[in-house]
């Protein structure tokens, strides 16, 4: 929402320029600068259509990519069903393998992508984007710079040049609001027609916000420029200060500002509770403000800004009614919180209504007891149906049995700092470790990265990264056994600091452990980075082994690639640092076998 706020500023400026109009004029060039204004709005509008359709281009093309690699994966599933070998998807495709190893997946340098870059212990100044996405951006951008200034009439008097300038840039700034708004959206459409994470709708929501505040910077000082010439100093301070339209826009601008501040990289990782409220306080602000400031101009973008009222609104609604569904009636949602080794708690949830739950998928947590209103993203490492066995609610007939069936999801939490820390702590006070809480869960979110049409699965986890592979195992392991997925070859590499970790997913881990067929298909790797001594490293069979130390992931990768089995798909979540080195290892690899990669991240 940082983007939206100063995007929402830049728009308030921009009504502000078109305010100061000077006393209409008459004659020969008074009729000819009305041709030039009418020409000039003509190709106002021409360009605020061209980003709408330039928008709808990019949807329409992520749209027919989404459903080609799609249709590729599900042919891959049918045809691989009953196919031991898939020697036909083993091999790569050179130009897609090409593709995918120098844009695609590639980092903009040699390897730090999803690795943040830290100043120190306290500042982070965030992640890189992939080539891929830098062409992408850098795209859009120069889309926006070509639409600011083409067919102004830079011959005119500097004044009159920086009014056009000033209105274009006024204009596009208020366009580009819809697509920023929509991709801070939690409940974005898209995510799931276009198969992108939150992740990278997040990246979008801030460089379009960046686009937006320079236009909006731009459309300012246009402004200035103009009304400078005409009366100086003092025509610029007594429009702000007594003119409610520039007011009003004034006030939101000083709002944008302040958002663009304080919504930095360093002060948003360090602060971001502190952040996310102001930001949300400061975006109300603009958005009042900009209100007034296009309703008292009469200007026709005040129906964009309804638009984007109406779209957070609704998402907003969305969030709170998907709450109240899970979690409220039928006696309501019961929270566990247990006390874990390795400073990490265990939140089990019974939920009030059934939940479909697909592997891959995260939801938003609020407590009121560790931290009102706020709500934090997670991973659910486990889900089942469990009953309830109230006796006096015996089950008489189909819908009773329904009724009775409740979903629990489980989640495992790293105590870091703030809510995470709060709640950790709470829980090794608490008698016996674990304590129940009232919790609301928002969601399910994600889940769009199936692994079912892949012949080989590598999967990395790192720490508290588990719970995100946990149910692609437990998923993969069941295909295989009912003969509905392609995998023949699964290895699960988790890395750890200490054996006590193994705790965290211990009877999740028992029961994938005891399902049918899963020694034929099921390999476990684990690696102790600080292990005690080496009386704790020990493999408890062929399939579950223990190593002391980090992996070798690109000597992993070559031994599976040696008898890989149709594609092999390589998924990771963990460390920025491990999804590089795997990212790495699945790029240098691209011609020697079909490899995709698929990261699991969440940056804010």
């Amino acid at each position: 929402m940082t983007s939206s706020l100063r995007f929402l500023g830049l728009l308030a400026i921009s009504g502000l320029v078109s305010a100061a109009e000077a006393p209409a004029a008459t004659g020969p060039a008074a009729a000819a600068a009305a041709v030039e204004a009418a020409k000039a709005k003509a190709h106002n509008q021409d360009f605020y259509n061209y980003i709408f359709i330039v928008l709808a281009s990019l949807i329409a093309a992520f749209t027919l990519w989404r459903v080609g690699i799609e249709s590729v994966k599900y042919v891959r599933t049918l045809t691989c069903l009953n196919n031991d070998t898939q020697k036909y998807f083993a091999v790569p495709s050179k130009s897609w393998a090409s593709f995918k190893k120098h844009l695609l997946y590639a980092p903009v340098f040699s390897k730090r992508h999803n690795r943040e870059i830290q100043l120190s212990s306290a500042m982070n100044v965030g992640t890189l984007p992939t080539r891929f996405q830098l062409i992408f951006l850098l795209s859009y951008f120069g889309t926006n710079v070509i639409f600011c200034v083409y067919s102004i009439d830079w011959a005119l008097p500097a004044a009159s040049a920086a009014k056009e300038l000033r209105n274009r840039t006024g204009i596009l700034a208020v366009v580009n609001m819809i697509p920023l708004f929509v991709m801070a959206a939690r409940n974005n459409p898209l995510m799931n027609w276009l198969n992108l994470s939150f992740d990278s709708f997040n990246l979008l929501h801030r460089w379009t916000g960046r686009i937006v505040v320079l236009e909006a910077i731009t459309h300012a000082i246009s402004w200035g420029v103009s009304a400078y010439i005409g009366g100086g100093w003092a025509a610029i301070s007594k429009a702000i200060t007594g003119t409610p339209f520039i007011t009003y826009g004034f006030i939101a601008i000083v709002a944008f500002v302040v958002i663009a501040f304080q919504a930095n990289s360093i002060l948003r990782h360090a602060f971001y509770e502190t952040f996310k409220y102001l930001h949300i306080a400061l975006v109300i602000l603009v958005i009042i403000g900009l209100w007034y400031h296009l309703k008292l101009a009469k200007l026709p973008q005040i129906t964009l800004l309804y638009g984007v009222i109406a779209l957070w609104g609704a998402e907003r609604a969305t969030r709170i009614l998907k709450v109240m569904y899970r979690n409220v009636g039928k006696g309501g949602s019961q929270t566990l919180v247990e006390a874990l080794p390795g400073n990490a708690s265990r939140v089990t949830i019974t939920m009030a209504r059934p939940w479909t739950f697909k592997p891959g998928q995260h939801a938003y947590l609020y407590m009121p007891a560790i931290g009102m209103m706020t709500s934090h993203p997670f991973s659910i490492a486990w889900s089942e149906e469990a009953e309830n066995l109230d006796p006096e609610k015996l089950a008489m007939n189909r819908q009773d049995i329904l009724e009775m069936q409740k979903t629990q999801m489980s989640f495992i939490i790293r105590a870091r700092t703030g809510f995470t820390s709060k709640l950790y702590k709470k829980a090794e006070a608490a008698p016996g470790g674990k304590f129940y809480t009232k919790c609301f869960a928002e969601g399910p979110y994600g889940g769009m990265h199936m692994m079912h049409s892949y012949g080989s699965v590598m999967m990395f986890a790192g720490g508290v990264g588990i719970t995100h592979q946990v149910p692609h195992v437990r998923d993969l392991v069941a295909g295989y056994a009912n003969g509905t997925v392609a995998a023949r070859k699964i290895v699960l590499v988790w890395i750890i600091q200490s054996p006590e970790h193994l705790e965290w997913i211990r009877p999740w881990m028992t029961a994938i452990l005891a399902m049918d067929k899963r020694r034929d298909v099921l390999r476990i790797m684990l690696f102790v980075s600080r292990p005690r001594s080496t009386k704790e490293i020990h493999s408890p069979s062929a399939t579950v082994q223990m190593f002391p130390g980090r992996p070798n992931i690109e000597t992993l990768m070559d031994i599976e690639m040696e008898n890989q089995v149709g594609a092999l798909g390589v998924s990771v979540c963990g460390s920025g640092a491990l999804s590089d080195d795997v990212r790495r290892a699945v790029r240098t690899r691209q011609h020697a076998g079909n490899i995709d990669f698929v990261e699991e991240a969440f940056s804010w």
